[in-house]
């Protein structure tokens, strides 16, 4: 892995530093995801699995699932 130098004007780096915090990741962490979403490298299935619900039928439900979120709220 190589170290490279960035200057970012002030509030970037607010930005890019609240953001890490909120992660819980190192801002080098998320300079990294950031570039590489970028350049379009980032991994297909970096969030395969993070939605785990303890529901076996959602794939069967889906068209329900997300007909619910995006009805007009009255």
């Amino acid at each position: 892995m190589k170290r490279t130098t960035v200057k970012v004007p002030d509030e970037v780096d607010a930005r890019l530093r609240h953001e890490a915090q909120r992660r819980g990741i190192t801002i080098s962490e998320l300079t990294r995801e950031a570039l590489q979403a970028h350049l379009g490298m980032q991994r297909r299935l970096g969030a395969a699995a993070a939605g785990r619900s303890g529901h076996r039928d959602i794939s069967e439900r889906i068209e329900e699932i997300l007909a619910r979120e995006v009805a007009p709220s009255h």
